[in-house]
């Protein structure tokens, strides 16, 4: 196709897109991370969550690390010496790089959809709700295993070569991709019910409604990752080297897209904490006579704690409604 992108400008590409999403990546893992353990006690942090994040971070670094390695070689270390330059070097899908590459990919991804479907499980509190969002995700990872097991197997023959550009490992790739979409919009879908229906039931008797409120939170971060899957997806069936960019994109924005809601989750309950400070010390002013009192709603504090893992972890997913002034109490 004329409107392809050529491989090694789309690589080139790829790395720098990559390099940006990585920065900003790194800047949202060190919020997390603060997020996690703000005002919180070392019992109190969510370890699982705290892993996540963690094991996320690691495998983009190794990603970049591995994208970088491979630019560096086809232009500097092999530039002359390989045969048929650095495109041809690029074209290789036998060099180590890829195959780490690869890897992580689809390590990320299986990590990431596991711990929406985990996040799903614990909202609902049944494992009958999860049934389709984990078929799906044991089919992405039989498909991740075939697609790195295509590329595993690669020879440096150049027809072997060929055939896998757009034979076999493609069609792995594209069933990945498609399992992966679907394993996110059922999980993040159902999600996304649950909390509005529980927003919607304790709406009535808050003293104040978010601004930020959770449904929100989950949306933004499931389009991002759900438009960069389509887009990835009709890279694959096009036949489009413009795979190549989004593929390498995607790596950062995974874990953005995990880390964007902790983070957001722990800036609004500082925010609410300290507004909730102050208005309580104001009318302590005016009222000498009353205590210090502070009534944080126990819905958002719960629904961070077992979703987002924000919070104190002792608190259980419970609530009822023990009065008109918007206090919830389980």
């Amino acid at each position: 196709m004329s409107s392809n992108i050529l491989m090694d400008a789309g690589i080139l590409l790829a790395l720098v897109l990559e390099s940006i999403g990585y920065g900003f990546s790194m800047l949202m893992f060190i919020g997390t991370i603060w997020g996690l353990t703000y005002k919180q006690r070392m019992q109190d942090v969510s370890r699982p969550i705290a892993m996540v994040a963690i094991l996320l971070f690691i495998l983009s670094t190794v990603h970049i690390v591995a994208s970088t390695i491979r630019v560096e070689d086809a232009l500097v270390t092999y530039a002359n010496t390989f045969p048929g330059g650095p495109v041809a070097f690029f074209a290789d899908l036998t060099q180590p790089t890829v195959k780490i590459k690869d890897v992580t990919y689809v390590l990320q991804t299986l990590l990431a959809d596991g711990i929406v479907i985990y996040r799903c499980y614990i909202v609902w509190q049944s494992v009958l709700v999860i049934v389709l969002p984990s078929i799906l995700w044991c089919g992405l990872a039989v498909a991740g295993v075939g697609m790195i097991y295509r590329f595993l197997n690669i020879t440096s023959n150049s027809g072997d070569i060929a055939t896998n550009l757009s034979g076999q490992s493609m069609h792995w790739a594209s069933a990945f991709t498609a399992l992966t979409l679907a394993t996110n919009l059922s999980s993040s879908g159902l999600l996304v019910y649950r909390i509005w229906m529980i927003e919607r039931n304790v709406s009535a008797v808050r003293s104040k409604k978010n601004t930020m409120t959770p449904i929100v939170r989950l949306i933004d971060s499931a389009v991002l990752y759900t438009v960069m899957l389509l887009i990835l997806l009709i890279c694959y069936l096009c036949s489009n080297n413009g795979d190549l960019v989004v593929t390498d994109m995607l790596v950062p924005t995974i874990s953005i897209a995990f880390y964007m809601v902790l983070v957001r989750v722990a800036i609004n309950r500082k925010y609410s904490y300290s507004s909730t400070i102050g208005i309580t010390r104001d009318n302590s002013r005016q009222h000498h006579m009353q205590p210090l009192q502070v009534h944080i709603p126990q819905f958002t504090h719960n629904c961070n704690t077992v979703v987002y893992g924000i919070g104190d972890k002792h608190q259980p997913l419970t609530f009822t409604k023990e009065s008109k002034k918007g206090t919830l109490e389980s």
